[in-house]
């Protein structure tokens, strides 16, 4: 591996290993994160669960259909950022209720700039195996409650994920997206929204604080969306490696970094 790709996959590694959401959210709140938590109501937990599962099936039916495959240059991050901020805004302004509304339109504004990220990295955006990619990317850097730190790290939650992504890719080649509740995507929806949902409920919680308000929600829902943008930044290259070396080679080379 050349030097320069080796610096390039350090960079992924302290991307994916480090994305330290709670500690950015909590410089906006003004108080420990785990306060914010109390804001929230009685089993909110499967609140989330269910308005991220139905997030991530809409968000990959529409968020990708008007991106042009073949542009291949430098992501907008700052305009997704912006669109994201501006739906935070909103939701800051009517409160906890909104985000069965707001979660929807971010997680397809998040997942436009996953492709984004994607394309610049090569990809073809357009390929079932890209789509599924993008959506591997929303359970990065959110850990489910059975997980262990073991089961927590890139190349773990990548190997959670694998058999399911390889069912829903053989499925969507078949099928493509017409049967949206269909068993094999909705276990993989499940199993993603398992772990994009800690990262919703941390969003949620910040967003709960009385003092948020629409400008609190705007910036809550900009540092959500760069965490995810640094998420498949890491992620894609990564992929972009695996496809020069080989999957094995690129795996060591992280471990050993």
């Amino acid at each position: 591996m050349t030097p320069e790709d080796l610096d390039d996959l350090l960079n992924a590694k302290l991307l994916l290993e480090n994305p330290g959401l709670a500690a950015r959210l909590t410089s906006v709140i003004g108080m420990p994160f785990e306060k914010a938590f109390a804001y929230l109501p009685e089993k909110w937990s499967k609140t989330v669960q269910e308005i991220t599962r139905k997030s991530l099936g809409q968000a990959l039916t529409v968020a990708l259909r008007t991106m042009d495959s073949a542009d291949r240059g430098r992501p907008k991050k700052s305009l997704h950022k912006w669109l994201a901020a501006t739906s935070g805004g909103i939701g800051g302004a009517f409160g906890l209720p909104a985000l069965a509304v707001e979660l929807p339109v971010t997680t397809v504004i998040m997942l436009r700039a996953i492709a984004d990220i994607a394309r610049s990295e090569g990809e073809n955006i357009r390929t079932v195996d890209t789509q599924l990619a993008c959506l591997e990317v929303f359970a990065l850097g959110g850990r489910s409650e059975g997980d262990n730190a073991a089961e927590s790290g890139y190349y773990a939650i990548r190997t959670v994920l694998a058999q399911q992504v390889s069912e829903a890719a053989k499925y969507l080649l078949e099928k493509g997206l017409a049967e949206e509740g269909a068993p094999v995507l909705v276990r993989l929806f499940a199993t993603v929204a398992s772990r994009f949902g800690v990262t919703v409920s941390q969003k949620a919680a910040a967003s709960a604080v009385p003092v948020i308000g629409a400008a609190g929600g705007a910036l809550v829902n900009a540092i959500f969306m760069d965490h995810f943008q640094n998420m498949a930044r890491g992620h894609f290259i990564i992929r972009r490696l695996e496809r020069i070396y080989g999957d094995d080679a690129v795996r060591k080379a992280y471990a050993g970094l």
